[in-house]
């Protein structure tokens, strides 16, 4: 009985040191032009902010913006797993791509980013794809990637 007792302890240590505080969790650089996840501030263009609930007109910005240059490689802030293609948009243009993540007991989609691939898992800081060309659609925008959480909280805690 006593043996019992105590694997059920150790079992449940060993469970619990692998639990995640998702409070807790940082993103790592997600666009290499960017290692510090500058955030996108407020564009002198028609385009608005980036920060989470920013005004969209008769609706908020349900994400979180981060400097990234057109082209360049983004890539995974901590180890991730793949979950499929997310677009952003209804109707289809040149930067309606993005890709579904999990990882540190997040569950997070990057918007306007050509992943490698949609299924799979990464380590932090390997590529997850390219930055899709934001100023063949929003001229004069400050490029980025947009990060919006599965429930659509705001991910400005993590950064």
């Amino acid at each position: 009985m006593r043996l019992y007792i105590l694997l059920s302890f150790l079992l449940l240590a060993v469970f619990c040191s692998s639990c995640v505080d998702a409070s807790q969790v940082k993103f790592g650089t997600l666009c290499r032009g960017n290692p510090s996840n500058r955030k996108r501030g407020c564009d002198v263009a028609k385009y608005g902010c980036g920060n989470y609930g920013a005004s969209r007109g008769n609706r908020k910005h349900m994400g979180l913006d981060i400097v990234c240059a057109d082209g360049d490689t983004v890539v995974a802030p901590f180890d991730v797993k793949l979950n499929g293609k997310a677009a952003p948009y209804i109707k289809n243009n040149a930067i309606n791509d993005g890709i579904n993540l999990s990882g540190e007991g997040l569950c997070f989609k990057l918007f306007y980013v050509k992943p490698d691939s949609y299924t799979g898992t990464l380590k932090k800081g390997q590529k997850i794809g390219s930055l899709l060309p934001m100023q063949s659609v929003y001229p004069g925008i400050t490029s980025h990637v947009h990060v919006q959480m599965c429930d659509k909280s705001d991910p400005t805690k993590y950064f």
